[in-house]
């Protein structure tokens, strides 16, 4: 036991004189330029946006094409270096810390496009270009990317968590709009998981099984993707009710009725009154149901009232619709702005659960979730994209006082293993990294040696983002 923690620890730890070996072996491959020690750029690239422990990197290296990132995992390799991804650092359960130090690779100066065909709908970029750059070039040709997670992440680190967001209700994750990912695996060797057609019944499904992978399996050099036509007409509404429960209950609704809604968020009335201070709104602080609707006008304007027929038989209130283009933009701007407006909280930290459940189970979970934060005796709310089941809670913590930390995370732990008892599961679009490696075995069992096995033979020394997704 003792020989074989030794063994683990000589490939993720090199000494002072080993670091500089290979540092000065990275500047001969791909450039000075291209190699930082800055202590700016190295504590920049220690964490993200969730709550766990910074560690910073040995060094940060900036490539700017696919021979630059095979060069780094040749010389990772040849010193058994490990390498952690870095995108935009918007992740919540961090997946970029570098827990092992070694090599953090940013990928701000990989944001070209590749080749962008309208005529197809499809478009491939390096992982380095954010979701808000990729829209404002395609939605010149009457296209968009709808993955939209709230951040302004990186295409690349969207594939990696397989993120999705407040459309997901209409279009899926990240995995739905993938064509083909280029890879480098760790011993340098580049492969491409698929094709530029919509469509494949040939070979294992490789896109899949590194959207999501977290930089563990190899490292994404570029993406092709889906585009989708920019629907015709948007109109905006909102409603409230008396309990979260009813307003999870009223989303359930609406997907059965069969209307093809474009986003519907749950925001509870905490989470209402946090966003109102935090951005001058002046919403009902009541328990909320956000939703918008688009595609051909007539359409639109039938679902939105058969919409307000059916919130009305549930007896909503404060129905609300807004056509006007600003009203629509404040709406979503405050939505995104829910996790801000409880993580800016002075001398308060914040951490939450990000769970998926099946529709008919998600009332349930709801009125659970918040048992759990009640019970907790902390302040935290409720929201989500509760139209494909994904909520999420937020609770605040005094991070000074051990005490609120463990109660937190207990009201997380507690949530993501009713999830996974009712048949779903502990993260929606969050991903694993480090916050639910404790939950892997619980929701998948036995598969999990598969996983294993899978990392073992692309990885096997163990150097792409080592620590993350399961012990």
């Amino acid at each position: 036991m003792i020989i074989s923690l030794l063994f683990c620890l000589s490939k993720l730890q090199i000494s002072k004189g080993v670091s500089q070996i290979y540092i000065k072996h990275l500047i001969d491959r791909i450039g000075s330029n291209k190699v930082s020690q800055n202590e700016t750029e190295l504590f920049r690239h220690s964490h993200d946006e969730s709550p766990h422990k910074t560690i910073e990197p040995d060094v940060v290296c900036f490539p700017e094409c696919k021979d630059d990132i095979k060069n780094i995992v040749e010389v990772a390799h040849a010193h058994r270096v490990p390498v952690t991804a870095f995108g935009a650092g918007s992740g919540l359960e961090g997946q970029a810390i570098p827990i092992h130090k070694g090599i953090s690779i940013n990928f701000e100066n990989m944001n070209a496009v590749v080749d962008f065909s309208p005529d197809d709908m499809t478009i491939t970029v390096q992982p380095g270009l954010t979701r808000l750059q990729l829209n404002k070039l395609v939605n010149r040709k009457g296209l968009m990317f709808p993955i939209d997670p709230g951040a302004d992440a990186t295409i690349g680190g969207m594939v990696a968590t397989n993120a999705s967001g407040t459309t997901a209700v209409r279009y899926g994750s990240m995995r739905d709009q993938l064509l083909d990912l280029e890879v480098v695996l760790a011993d340098g060797t580049v492969i491409h998981t698929g094709t530029h057609a919509k469509k494949s019944s040939s070979g294992y499904n490789l896109t899949g099984l590194f959207a999501g992978s977290e930089g563990t399996l190899g490292i994404i050099t570029e993406v092709t993707l889906r585009l989708h036509g920019i629907p015709e007409y948007t109109m905006v509404a909102r409603c409230t009710f008396d309990t979260p429960e009813k307003c999870a209950q009223a989303a359930q609704t609406i997907l059965l009725s069969g209307i093809p809604v474009m986003r519907m968020e749950l925001v509870d009335a905490q989470s209402i009154s946090q966003v109102n201070m935090y951005g001058g709104y002046n919403y009902p602080v009541k328990h909320s149901l956000f939703f918008e609707f688009a595609g051909l006008k007539a359409a639109v304007e039938e679902e939105i009232k058969l919409a307000q027929e059916l919130m009305n038989d549930l007896d909503c209130q404060d129905w609300k619709v807004a056509t006007d283009p600003k009203e629509q933009k404040e709406l979503w701007k405050a939505r995104h702005e829910l996790s801000y407006a409880y993580g800016h909280i002075k001398g308060m930290a914040d951490t939450g659960a990000d769970v998926c459940v099946p529709i008919s189970r998600l009332p349930e979970l709801v009125v659970y979730a918040r048992e759990l934060i009640e019970q907790s005796g902390l302040e935290g709310g409720i929201l989500g994209h509760v139209g494909d089941g994904n909520f999420h809670t937020i609770v605040i913590f005094d991070s000074n006082n051990p005490g609120e930390q463990e109660k937190a995370e207990y009201t997380n732990e507690a949530l993501a293993m009713r999830a996974i008892e009712v048949g779903g599961t502990c993260t929606g679009e969050h991903g694993v990294g480090l916050g639910k490696m404790k939950l892997q075995k619980a929701e998948h069992g036995d598969a999990v040696g598969i996983m294993k096995g899978v990392k073992q033979m692309l990885d096997p020394e163990g150097l792409l983002n080592p620590g993350k997704i399961f012990y």
